[in-house]
């Protein structure tokens, strides 16, 4: 690296009660531009004592926080909001410059990250509970949600500012403090919202980010300060937090990895199939949980589908992410890549036809930067590695199936139970798919379906662990406590000691 490229390179920080915070620790880790292949900037690695101070930090402002009036906690999220929208292209930028998606795909994420926000402005309704007036003998009964306390989130890359929305505003309107520990190949978003956190007018200490690795990871987990812990990763990842978070007793919500199909019907629309397929599979070359990485050619469909998806998947238009009219930029990074490509080799090798080859593509102008074109497989079996294990990369899977029912069985066979989409003109076929399939998020003649923010996000099977999906009301579940509430006065209490279980008079 050239003196002046050196010069070029950002030194990130912490975010501790309030603010910045230089690593005091010796570790740092390296942040690339995917499309220049280059490092930009150095992220430190927290040290033990600065987790400690994080944490410190999170516990003191909780109790004034905790006892903040839900209404004035979502004047404050208004607050946020407006800062958000006023940032909003700074903040895609950002985002963009660190994981390489292209910058109107990163606008997207910047946008959906607010509805969370907006949702958030509304935690004076979602915190209102049930009362019921006389259950017995002059006995009322109601109940209570009230913050658990310290929570922790561990994010991944891909996403770098809707997922800790997910998080750190969910549990703050819940009354929770927050330290989130982002990824560390993707940490300049976290550290400008934690900046607008403060801008808002939400005390310090409610909101802090330590960057980092496993043994970050690991001393939130083992700290008995922090409550929750909340995380989205690969399936490895979210089972490991979530094993050693529910063994110290914490609360846990942890979302994991995803091999989503979409099932093609005879009777779809094949114009839109294919346009889902092709956004759903290579938008953010792939590396999102909700792409679809197989689609399920049920009946005599499959030919005519390869057909149509081939030259659409040779087209793309590939290139930096800041460069507009692309259709996809490049990988995370270079270790990603090549990951990928082993999938791809390992496809061939298995036995599956690759009709298009995305391996060896270049970008001019970014000749070292992390591009992959996309890749379309047939004759995929279920025994193959590039259908069983999540490749999060440009590479889409068509597997033949005879019907609508070996279409269902084969999805509910997978280990993986993300999202699903069928396309299909058959009310009854949609309605029996809906109901028989055996996965989180189901989409109708919609790819990707990620719920809005007031639903809630999350898979079954081995994409998640634990009671709770993320954001939505059931993020007011997750990030506190349910109480009930018994009372009487003595005018109403009758004399004498009662020996037989309480029933209603």
């Amino acid at each position: 690296m050239s003196e002046a490229d050196k010069s070029a390179v950002r030194e990130l920080s912490h975010f501790i009660d309030g603010k910045r915070a230089a690593g005091a620790g010796r570790r740092f880790g390296d942040v690339f531009d995917p499309a220049q292949g280059r490092m930009t900037a150095r992220v430190p690695v927290a040290s033990s004592a600065e987790v400690e101070a994080a944490v410190a930090a999170a516990k003191a402002a909780f109790p004034a926080w905790s006892e903040t009036a839900p209404l004035k906690r979502a004047r404050l999220m208004f607050k946020f909001k407006e800062l958000l929208e006023a940032h909003s292209d700074e903040l895609a930028e950002l985002i963009t410059r660190d994981h390489g998606k292209l910058f109107s795909d990163a606008k997207g994420e910047v946008v959906r990250g607010i509805e969370i926000v907006e949702f958030a402005c509304g935690i004076p309704q979602l915190l209102k509970t049930d009362f019921t007036d006389s259950i017995s003998g002059g006995i009322d009964n109601w109940n209570l949600r009230q913050p658990i306390g310290v929570a922790a989130g561990v994010t991944p890359f891909n996403f770098p500012m809707v997922v800790p929305c997910w998080m750190f505003v969910m549990a703050a309107a819940c009354g929770n403090t927050f330290i989130l520990k982002p990824s560390e190949r993707t940490p300049s978003a976290s550290i400008r919202l934690a900046e607008l956190f403060i801008e808002a007018g939400f005390p310090k200490g409610v909101f802090n980010v330590v960057h980092g690795d496993k043994s970050v990871v690991d001393a939130l987990i083992a700290h008995p300060d922090v409550a929750a812990m909340s995380v989205v990763g690969s399936t490895p990842v979210a089972e490991y937090i979530y094993s050693e978070s529910a063994k110290r007793g914490k609360r846990v919500q942890a979302l994991g990895s995803a091999k989503n199909h979409l099932v093609v019907m005879p009777d779809a629309n094949l114009d839109q199939a294919v346009d889902a397929l092709i956004s759903s599979a290579y938008g953010s070359a792939g590396e999102r949980c909700m792409a679809t990485s197989v689609a399920v050619a049920v009946g005599s469909i499959g030919d005519e589908l390869i057909e149509r998806l081939a030259p659409r998947v040779r087209s793309l238009r590939i290139g930096g992410g800041m460069e507009p009219d692309l259709d996809m930029g490049p990988l995370i990074s270079a270790a990603h890549r090549s990951k990928v490509t082993g999938y791809i080799e390992a496809g061939v090798a298995a036995g599956a036809k690759l009709v298009v080859d995305g391996r060896g593509h270049t970008v001019a102008g970014h000749e070292e930067g992390f591009f992959l074109g996309g890749s379309l497989f047939d004759d995929v079996k279920p025994d193959m590695s590039i259908y069983r294990e999540e490749i999060f990369g440009p590479v889409l899977s068509v597997v033949r199936v005879p019907d609508l029912a070996s279409a269902i069985k084969l999805v509910n066979a997978h280990e993986l139970g993300n999202c699903v989409s069928l396309f299909t003109s058959d009310g009854a076929a949609a309605r029996l798919f809906s109901r028989q399939i055996q996965i989180g998020m189901v989409g109708i003649n919609i790819p990707s379906p990620v719920p809005p923010a007031w639903h809630s996000f999350g898979g079954w099977k081995r994409s998640l662990f634990g009671d709770h999906h993320a954001y939505g009301e059931e993020a007011v579940r997750f990030y506190t406590h349910y109480k009930s509430v018994m009372q009487r006065w003595p005018d109403s209490i009758a004399t004498g000691a009662e020996f037989t279980m309480p029933v209603a008079k």
